[in-house]
């Protein structure tokens, strides 16, 4: 038997911040990152909304990008002390994904972080509080996955948790929280999209429900993700939606090893972390090239270029998606390869044992298309920092 989860309610469009006037509840805790929906006023407008619904509102501020263990359990020991019973997550995928872990350790105060991380083995959710996740970038569709990543510096490692009980009780797509996004976050959240739609499509775990939303999320990313970097509005609210696609895509059919390797790399390196996006559109060529290898996986990659209007074998097309792909890229100025990107050599090699093995032990390979082992994954990854074509 196979589950297919999705939030109970999506709310879309303009004004849909409006749907949290309809929440009943006593106490709303808002958890927030760093400033940006302060600053244009939509903190404020949640506030509202939720003390308008009659609830006690407590804010927790100034979640970091790549949240830690350490925010997560100070947000976590704040919901203790004041027991909402609806937790309310908005901004990028860093305040909802810490979010998410909190709700976790609120309503198991014993549990460890090495018990969260478990892949699907958490208790039920659901005792203490409910969840709203209101997205203000367009790339990790955390608002509607079953899906966080947290970050553990200490072992400069990203720790994904997965579990169908994190998938919120309520999505809010409203574009007016995208309108002001920088150009480089953009591009790294809509390579994010992109990459999360033709993950789930090729894995393992693919299905009749999430195959057609990750065919068309690709096909709105081509559509609409240039134009929204150049300034679109019309095409950057429909890239909020294109990502929440690809989202409801992944959360139910599974990523891949581009995960993998993107998790156990962004935080590791001592040139600094390589933001999340980025990683992923750097990797998903080369990932293509290795699962190519696979017939079945290659098969679907055609498909997944025949509904884009490409002709051809499935291998001359994979190939063409390659270059597409790459095509992004070099508009968004995202380097190819890690040594482009600027990692030292020395360190990349003294890091690249304990790298691919953290890679292959990542709860996102075991639904890639094409196995790997250890050895491989770091034969994978020297391409990678070279820039070389795969060629096995």
């Amino acid at each position: 038997m196979k589950r297919y989860t999705l939030p109970r309610d999506t709310y879309y469009g303009p004004g849909a911040l409006d749907a949290l006037k309809d929440l009943h509840g006593e106490k709303a805790i808002v958890v927030v990152g760093g400033g940006s929906m302060k600053k244009f006023g939509f903190l404020d407008k949640v506030v509202a909304n939720l003390k308008e619904a009659g609830m006690e509102v407590e804010l927790f501020e100034n979640v970091e990008p790549d949240p830690s263990v350490e925010t997560v359990m100070a947000g976590a020991k704040k919901m203790q002390e004041f027991k909402p019973d609806w937790i309310v997550a908005m901004g990028g995928g860093s305040p909802i994904d810490a979010a998410k872990a909190m709700w976790i350790k609120y309503e198991y105060p014993e549990i460890t972080f090495e018990e969260m991380v478990v892949p699907f083995g958490l208790p039920k959710l659901r005792n203490k509080a409910k969840f709203v996740a209101i997205s203000s970038t367009s790339g990790t569709a955390t608002e509607v996955t079953a899906f966080s990543v947290i970050t553990d510096y200490e072992k400069g490692i990203k720790y994904p948790i997965a579990d169908f009980n994190i998938t919120p009780d309520i999505a809010i797509l409203d574009p007016a929280l995208v309108e002001t996004m920088p150009k480089n976050l953009i591009a790294y959240t809509g390579m994010d999209a992109l990459t999360h739609a033709f993950e789930s499509y090729v894995s393992t775990a693919n299905s009749p429900f999430t195959d057609p939303l990750a065919i068309h999320a690709i096909q709105m990313v081509f559509e609409y993700l240039e134009k929204s970097y150049n300034g679109d509005l019309e095409a950057r609210e429909q890239m909020h939606y294109a990502q929440c696609l690809a989202g409801q895509a992944f959360s139910n059919a599974l990523l891949g090893i581009v995960h993998s390797m993107a998790h156990k790399t962004g935080a590791v390196f001592s040139t600094g972390h390589i933001i999340h996006g980025y990683a992923n559109a750097m990797y998903l060529p080369y990932v293509i090239q290795y699962n190519m290898k696979d017939e079945t996986a290659l098969k679907r990659y055609g498909e997944i270029g025949k509904n884009l209007g490409l002709s051809g074998t499935d291998e001359e097309i994979a190939n063409e998606l390659i270059k597409m792909i790459r095509g992004l890229n070099a508009k968004f100025d995202i380097k190819n390869n890690l040594r482009d990107f600027g990692i030292k050599e020395d360190e990349f090699k003294e890091k690249i044992d304990a790298i691919a093995t953290n890679a292959v032990a990542d709860a996102c390979t075991g639904s890639n298309p094409r196995s790997i082992d250890v050895a491989t994954m770091k034969k994978l990854f020297e391409y990678v920092y070279e820039g070389k074509d795969l060629d096995f």
